[in-house]
């Protein structure tokens, strides 16, 4: 049997142990899609918890990661953050990620409910662990871009927005 983790936020894991997971909208798939987030639990641990960092830029102090198992032949779906998603069983989503050449940016949607039963540790791991903005994004030495439309939202915004704007002013 396949394990997942789901990261969520620290004030929501007293309903999920009672509850479970709930499925929710999944953005981008569309706009009816419905599931949960997870990840397959690998041996590498900065893989697994990828996601981390880039869902703290939500504003999240604490995320906890639900860990829980999948029958072999769950339908899931998996595939990069911004691409289509391959519609697959969950011991295959595994393998996908296994084989994959870095596994950056990937993400598996499971569309049902995680009953607590399935649910088979709850845990905070380190907060670092993961990339901000794009796989690969600390790499290519790519400042995100300031305009107001990609920032808007994003916690701590104001230093980049200001030296955007100024560049703008001084080559306009």
């Amino acid at each position: 049997m396949p394990q997942f983790i789901h990261l969520t936020d620290q004030r929501t894991v007293p309903k999920i142990r009672k509850n479970g997971i709930t499925v929710y909208r999944v953005r981008g798939i569309s706009p009816k899609a419905r599931g949960v987030y997870a990840m397959p639990v690998t041996p590498n641990h900065f893989l697994t918890h990828q996601w981390l960092r880039e869902l703290k830029r939500a504003g999240i102090r604490t995320i906890t990661a639900i860990q829980f198992r999948l029958e072999d032949d769950t339908p899931v779906t998996v595939g990069r953050y911004d691409m289509v998603h391959l519609a697959t069983t969950a011991a295959e989503a595994v393998r996908i990620f296994q084989e994959h050449e870095t596994g950056l940016g990937l993400e598996v949607i499971v569309g049902q409910s995680i009953p607590p039963r399935s649910i088979t540790r709850i845990y905070t791991p380190p907060q670092v662990a993961g990339w901000r903005y794009y796989p690969n994004a600390h790499a290519d030495k790519r400042k995100p871009c300031g305009c107001r439309y990609c920032q808007r939202g994003q916690i701590n915004n104001r230093k980049l927005r200001a030296s955007y704007e100024a560049g703008i002013k001084s080559s306009g």
